[in-house]
């Protein structure tokens, strides 16, 4: 049974959350694909380790699920939102120097009613040479249904591919933090559930979240998140390597 967070005296704006010291390194692998479930995902979760990935001259190659047209948070800017959200997605690939992005137009929000294994053909499909597969922690950071599918494909696809998998996750601290201040409903995970905390750039990840205007203009979870975070991002694995992985670096 998962533990609820634990709830802490708010921290005043400006404050970051310790989290312990980063570890040695990102995993050193030539290829890697990140399995998503929406347009920004890349950005607003994962931005920063895709960057520290592709900044150790990783090929990074992402895979995402749906088009985000479901989303309530808008810009108002004209014409359908699926669709600025796809050319949103393309161009914060390019600004975290990603390779390839493969987008697939699953309904937003209905993503856990297809089945399973349709899911993970599609990422089996794409792997190609990855090493690795990266996708969000168990639970989806945020329990959203089409995060937690997205995880159960890339976590059973990197079983049937003998790949490891890699789940970015939030330290529970932090994730208590934001539920206290926002009423937000991450699950966050205790330090010793948490395998690499890694320093990430920052500003990269800011230039590629300003690519996605249509979700970031008012958005005071993500900033808050970040804020909280500092420069450091934490890893757990879903599917730990059969092997040592040999750090980068």
């Amino acid at each position: 049974m998962r533990r609820p967070p634990r709830i802490l005296e708010p921290r005043r704006p400006g404050t970051v959350i310790p989290t312990g010291p980063p570890a040695a390194g990102l995993p050193g692998v030539a290829e890697l694909l990140a399995v998503l479930a929406h347009p920004d995902d890349e950005s607003f979760g994962a931005g920063g380790v895709l960057a520290a990935f592709v900044d150790q001259a990783t090929r990074v190659r992402v895979l995402c699920f749906t088009h985000g047209e479901a989303s309530t948070l808008d810009d108002g800017t004209a014409g359908p939102l699926g669709e600025r959200r796809a050319a949103e997605l393309e161009a914060a690939a390019a600004v975290l120097g990603v390779e390839h992005v493969e987008l697939y137009a699953y309904p937003d929000g209905q993503l856990g009613r297809v089945p399973i294994e349709e899911l993970v053909g599609h990422i089996v499909d794409q792997a190609g040479d990855a090493e690795l597969l990266l996708t969000f922690d168990d639970g989806g950071i945020t329990a959203h249904p089409d995060h937690v599918a997205a995880t159960a494909a890339a976590v059973a696809a990197g079983t049937r591919r003998h790949l490891p998998v890699l789940g970015w996750a939030l330290p529970e601290a932090v994730a208590a933090q934001l539920n206290f201040e926002l009423g937000a409903g991450f699950v966050g995970r205790a330090p010793g559930e948490l395998d690499l905390a890694i320093e990430v750039d920052r500003a990269r990840q800011r230039d590629a979240i300003a690519c996605h205007a249509s979700q970031s203009t008012d958005n005071p979870v993500l900033w808050r998140r970040l804020e909280l975070l500092g420069g450091t991002e934490h890893l757990r694995w879903l599917a730990p390597p059969s092997r040592p992985v040999r750090p980068s670096g």
